[in-house]
């Protein structure tokens, strides 16, 4: 099995998937991950996997909306068949319901190639309920893969339920993890700025756009900031079209000594900004997996994590977080009061996420993953 061909196919290899990916190919050693937009490797994990750049997508909006990632239509190379037949893989990952998978299923006999269908988690925004045409093409997709993969139960649900999915055809793991040893290291030889911070530290790391709630959570800010609560700092990482408008919401209600905006920072400096924090809060109001949960998990931090990201189900309630109902501003505001009068409830959260991220690792989901091509590359009946 070790000399098996492994193909991922991924519209954008953000850093993210580099420890996982890195992992696979210490199992398989032909694997490649083929990707229409491509950074560059992460910090730590340079040339550790192969990837074969085959393009850059195009995201075209066809609705949008301020509070879900709206209807969308990604464009993505059409070469990317002759790429897969000239690197004859045995088993294709491919992420999402996307074209690059329509045409990797519709090559499928040419190839001979075994193909698992990637589906990172379920929300409203991506799961198209309402469009019988997207479904009715989804369901054949299904039928056609070998096997299905996703991080969460709600993906699991939606493959099975609603795309009619063979139970023994969908397995469940989080896949994309992120690596504590690589987020820790950065954190040691990163440098940043000075921050003047007071604990506790709550830090909120995301596109400042509508969709991650972040107005939401400023609400809550203010009703603490009218009780006179306000020994505490948020942490705000990150850049978007909202965050004029936001920094006007904070002068308004007397927050601009309590909200700090850091902006854009590379990723490879992100741990040492979750380092300088003691709770990680993401008030989404869609988000089909979440990975800044788990690596704010994988740092030792407690969690306040929105109901609508696929990654709350990792939120052991009252062990290493909370989760929260972002629109509830009032019981978003006690959750935080909390963290501000109990110096210690961070501290004793922080370990509770170590203990829970540390059975998913980057090998863990490696792991996972072989077995699932070892059961597709088994001869079927």
């Amino acid at each position: 099995m070790k000399n098996l061909r492994i193909a991922w196919l991924l519209t954008s290899a953000f850093y993210y998937w580099h420890p996982m990916l890195s992992c696979l190919t210490q199992l398989f050693p032909q694997t490649t991950a083929f990707a229409a937009n491509w950074r560059g490797y992460a910090p730590g994990f340079e040339d550790s996997f192969t990837v074969d750049v085959v393009g850059k997508r195009k995201i075209i909006s066809l609705t949008q909306s301020e509070t879900s990632y709206g209807s969308n239509f990604t464009y993505l190379p059409l070469n990317i068949v002759s790429h897969l037949l000239q690197f004859k893989p045995d088993v294709i990952f491919s992420n999402s319901f996307g074209m690059w998978t329509i045409l990797a299923l519709l090559f499928k006999p040419v190839g001979r190639w075994r193909l698992v269908l990637a589906y990172e988690g379920s929300s409203p925004g991506v799961d198209y309920r309402n469009s019988p045409a997207r479904l009715a093409i989804r369901r054949m997709m299904v039928q056609a893969s070998d096997a299905c993969i996703t991080n969460s139960h709600g993906g699991k649900t939606y493959l099975m339920e609603v795309l009619n999915a063979p139970e023994q055809k969908v397995f469940l793991h989080p896949y994309e993890v992120p690596s504590a040893t690589a987020l820790s290291n950065s954190a040691k030889t990163a440098v940043i700025e000075p921050l003047d911070l007071q604990t506790p530290t709550f830090i909120f790391v995301g596109s400042v756009n509508p969709r991650k709630g972040l107005r939401l959570l400023l609400e809550a800010c203010a009703l603490l900031q009218q009780e006179g609560c306000d020994h505490y700092t948020l942490l705000v990482v990150g850049e978007g079209s909202q965050r004029q408008e936001l920094e006007d919401f904070c002068q308004r209600h007397e927050l601009m000594t309590r909200v700090k905006w850091v902006g854009n920072v590379d990723y490879s400096v992100l741990g040492a900004y979750f380092q300088q924090a003691d709770v990680f809060v993401l008030p989404t109001l869609e988000d089909t997996w979440g990975m800044v949960v788990l690596e704010a998990m994988a740092m030792g931090k407690a969690i306040l994590c929105s109901k609508f990201a696929g990654a709350s189900e990792l939120i052991s309630s009252e062990e290493n977080g909370y989760i929260i109902d972002p629109h509830d501003t009032l019981a978003v505001a006690a959750t935080l009061r909390r963290f501000i009068e109990d110096p210690n409830l961070s501290l004793l959260m922080s370990q509770k996420s170590m203990e829970i991220m540390a059975k998913y690792t980057p090998e863990a989901a490696a792991g996972f993953l072989a077995e699932v091509a070892k059961f597709v590359s088994q001869p079927q009946e």
